[in-house]
């Protein structure tokens, strides 16, 4: 599958969170509810389904009204891509000693706001940290 690339107008942090939600919904049940959104996220129901409207409009999930939904595939690259931000960063903090109870609070905050750029800066630098960790872990076991 492709890259999500974001364009000039990127996805705001909600479509975001509903598409990260979406994407583990269908990879776990074959396809979300409104209501599964609206639980996940503690939201209104209704508000789950003007906003699953507005990105099926936005070409980002295949909705019928009264029925479940999945993504398009530009809705499953934007989530692929959404979660691979969100994996290198949980290993970036985790590599750099954050306390495991606070990673995820901090990527959820970090993940909509830094730039593709530097999340692939940041992925560059993990393999030199996880040998770093590494390295003082067997230092410290002698």
């Amino acid at each position: 599958m492709r890259r999500f690339v974001p364009s000039r107008n990127p996805l705001s942090s909600n479509v975001e969170d509903y598409l990260e939600r979406i994407h583990e919904l269908t990879e776990t049940k074959g396809y979300a509810r409104v209501a599964d959104i609206a639980d996940a996220l503690r939201i209104a129901r209704p508000s789950v389904s003007a906003m699953i409207q507005r990105m099926a409009k936005a070409g980002l999930v295949n909705y019928e009204k009264y029925r479940g939904f999945t993504l398009t595939p530009t809705g499953q690259a934007a989530a692929l891509g959404i979660r691979r931000r969100h994996r290198i960063l949980t290993e970036f903090l985790t590599a750099i000693g954050v306390p495991t109870a606070q990673v995820e609070q901090d990527v959820e905050g970090l993940e909509h706001h830094m730039s593709s750029a530097t999340v692939e800066k940041i992925e560059a630098l993990l393999p030199m940290l996880r040998t770093n960790v590494e390295s003082q872990r067997k230092t410290s076991k002698r």
